[in-house]
């Protein structure tokens, strides 16, 4: 079997890292998202809300941090790999701001492929908002809009999970891959 490098993504708030964790249970590997981690590093130098006051910097950390996970995808002994989010998020939510970025983002997309593309879509009754996910509702909905409309421009067909358990979602995406 040659290696899968999967990656779950979606807007704020649909269930991505909930899916991730319980795959980490199954004994998947997995790599988790990282703005989290960017943001509390950001914090611990005084810098409240790193994406909304440098997200150019934040940008260009994120996308450090996502190409290292491609490697170290790319290296695990796993033939399949989960990912929560790729870099092609990082210009989705880009786009969602409305920022521009130098041509090493898009180089970056078109150099690191990954095998497929589950996305999930916004989900109201599970969504919640916390002091990392500042984004309302319609927000995020809107930054659902974009991650897929940045994922096709990359030429990925994207995988829509649909709502349901935990469980439902897993099998879901397990039976995508075989």
């Amino acid at each position: 079997m040659e290696k899968e490098i999967v990656v779950i993504t979606g807007g704020p708030g649909t269930g991505k890292t909930t899916i991730i964790d319980a795959l980490i249970e199954q004994g998947y590997s997995c790599f988790p998202e990282i703005s989290r981690q960017i943001t509390l590093e950001a914090k611990k130098q005084g810098i409240e809300q790193l994406f909304l006051e440098k997200p150019l910097l934040f940008s260009e950390l994120l996308l450090e941090g996502r190409k290292k996970q491609y490697q170290s995808a790319l290296q695990d002994h796993a033939e399949i790999v989960f990912l929560d989010r790729g870099i092609p998020d990082i210009l989705a939510y880009m786009h969602y701001i409305g920022d521009s970025y130098p041509a090493f983002f898009d180089e970056a997309c078109s150099e690191n492929q990954y095998s497929k593309v589950f996305v999930l879509p916004p989900w109201e009754e599970i969504y919640e908002s916390d002091e990392a996910r500042y984004e309302n509702f319609e927000q995020a909905k809107l930054i659902f809009d974009h991650l897929k409309e940045t994922y096709q421009k990359y030429n990925y067909n994207l995988i829509e999970v649909p709502k349901g358990t935990i469980e439902e979602r897993i099998k879901f995406i397990l039976h995508h891959l075989v």
